[in-house]
């Protein structure tokens, strides 16, 4: 019985040997990257010189993340002003769906994602992702309140009303309760009181004295709200301060990214929004105005960050992703810039605010090295709930059917193997709660004015006299000028079931129909 196995072992040998080179040629599984997601804060999509030539503003960095990746030359923010579209960024769902239907929360309001809501950070978590939150917040948090003091609501609070906060008590359900492995960063935005970081679930330094910062670098006229501060915070350590932490995380989580453990991080900045608060150094080398040199100081946060990724041998292992939370904000002076030929719009009609395309359409910039084509493009219609698809199409696990149920992936985009729409329609919201939905080349406002800020006022005499709704067909008008609503009456008819099925089924994505948690209620057209 001996000899047989010996005669057995050298063909096991050889058979092995066989299969070797076999086993060693079969392709890797794609290695899940780290992500980065760089979200600026009010930066127009004609501030980055890659999508608008005619810009004035040098954006070096930035024009070096395009080159190297893909610019979206039809990327929107999910509303045209900060908190919905942060909301929408973090959970694939139209904020519209939830109890925000119009304007922004405060910096001390209750948290606005819905207990049991899966976010991105959770799901990537789950998923064997390390997650940092870094930034501007402004999704609500639950402060604790010294006694007899009465609960913040959705609303924007007045300064001084951040004195009812019990700062030495930690705080409830911020980001480190919705998948956050760590937080640093700012309640809300700039011009919000509190004026201190907060650090995972508590605040930094406790504020012990009363602030406000100029709107806009050297002109006091216009100041933030006075209230609540630590004595050493002050607005133009806080693009800088977040920058460095990025760095830091970087060289921090390189080393498990390295052993697959991958990072995702947030970074959500709180520039160039007001208070425009540029560091001396930066002051004047755009030779506009301090927006101008904010928005610079802004593309040399990036270069950091591309630099840290650099270092850390991560370059190659990272998607990088950078765009806005939604168009330029009339604090910029578009009237400084326009006189030196800048438009932060790139020709768009409207900015911030806006159901028109200067509200919403922002940049988008994605470095994926060995998926992303460098120097490519895409015209595809996306949408910043999109991130929630897309990681779940990285990662390859399903999203559950209760989430992300306005996200779609990019991730055909992102490869170029996109022919179709990826979208079926996308869905746009001003901030006084107009809505506006976007199909191929036509776009239909429910609303006869801009929902916003710019000409025609909502109210307004001007607008009174206008039709109820817009119909733009953005292939041939695309600065909206030229309302075709009486033309294309069964595109107005057509498009408007749409919306209504999207809102009655609680998504806009293939799947069970959702019930939404708050009541939405769209313009009616006039008879």
């Amino acid at each position: 019985m001996q000899k047989p196995i010996r005669r057995l072992v050298p063909l096991a040998l050889l058979l092995a040997m066989l299969a070797a080179p076999l086993a060693t040629a079969a392709p890797e599984a794609p290695k899940r990257p780290n992500i980065v997601y760089i979200l600026a804060d009010d930066l127009g999509y004609g501030d980055v010189r890659r999508l608008n030539p005619d810009g004035k503003i040098p954006t070096p960095n930035l024009d070096r993340l395009a080159d190297s990746g893909m610019a979206f030359t039809d990327a929107h923010s999910g509303s045209a002003v900060c908190t919905p579209t942060r909301y929408g960024i973090l959970t694939g769902r139209y904020s519209w769906r939830s109890r925000l239907q119009s304007g922004v929360l405060g910096g001390c309001s209750p948290r606005l994602i819905e207990p049991g809501r899966l976010t991105v950070a959770e799901y990537l978590r789950r998923h064997g992702y390390t997650t940092t939150g870094l930034g501007k917040w402004h999704l609500g948090m639950n402060w604790a309140l010294k006694p007899g003091k009465p609960p913040f609501r959705d609303n924007i609070e007045k300064g001084a009303d951040g004195w009812n906060v019990d700062y030495s008590r930690p705080i409830a359900d911020g980001p480190t309760a919705v998948g956050f492995d760590e937080y640093f960063g700012i309640s809300a935005s700039l011009d919000m009181v509190p004026y201190t970081f907060i650090e995972d679930d508590h605040v930094a330094a406790i504020p012990t004295v009363d602030k406000a910062f100029p709107m806009m670098h050297g002109r006091p006229k216009g100041m933030t709200r006075r209230g609540p501060a630590a004595a050493d915070f002050e607005a133009e350590d806080v693009l800088p301060a977040l920058t460095a932490r990025a760095v830091e995380t970087i060289r921090k989580r390189a080393g498990a990214a390295q052993k697959d453990k991958p990072f995702f991080i947030y970074m959500a900045l709180a520039a160039p929004h007001t208070p425009i608060a540029p560091r001396p150094s930066w002051l004047g080398r755009s030779g506009m105005n301090p927006y101008a040199d904010f928005v610079m100081q802004v593309d040399a946060a990036v270069g950091e960050v591309l630099s840290a990724l650099d270092a850390n041998h991560l370059t190659d292992e990272t998607l990088l992703i950078f765009t806005s939370d939604n168009g330029c904000s009339p604090e910029a002076k578009f009237d400084e810039l326009r006189a030196h030929g800048h438009d932060p719009s790139a020709g768009f009609r409207g900015h911030k605010a806006d159901i028109f395309e200067g509200g919403h359409r922002i940049p988008f910039l994605v470095r994926w090295p060995g998926v992303v084509a460098p120097g490519s493009r895409s015209d595809q219609t996306i949408c910043l709930t999109d991130l929630m698809a897309t990681c779940a199409a990285i990662v390859g696990e399903p999203l559950p059917d209760a989430a992300g149920e306005d996200s779609v992936s990019l991730l055909p985009a992102l490869r170029g193997e996109a022919r179709d729409p990826l979208h079926e329609a996308v869905v746009h919201h001003s901030i006084n709660g107009s809505f506006a939905i976007r199909q191929g080349d036509w776009k239909l406002c429910l609303c006869p004015d801009s929902g916003g800020w710019s000409a025609p006022r909502p109210g307004s005499k001007e607008a009174a006299s206008l039709p109820a709704v817009q119909l733009y067909n953005l292939a041939t008008d695309r600065a909206e000028r030229h309302n075709v609503q009486n033309q294309h009456p069964e595109v107005v008819e057509r498009l408007t079931r749409l919306l209504e099925k999207y809102v009655a089924d609680g998504r806009s994505t293939p799947g069970k129909p959702r019930k939404n948690d708050g009541k939405i209620v769209l313009r009616k057209r006039r008879r």
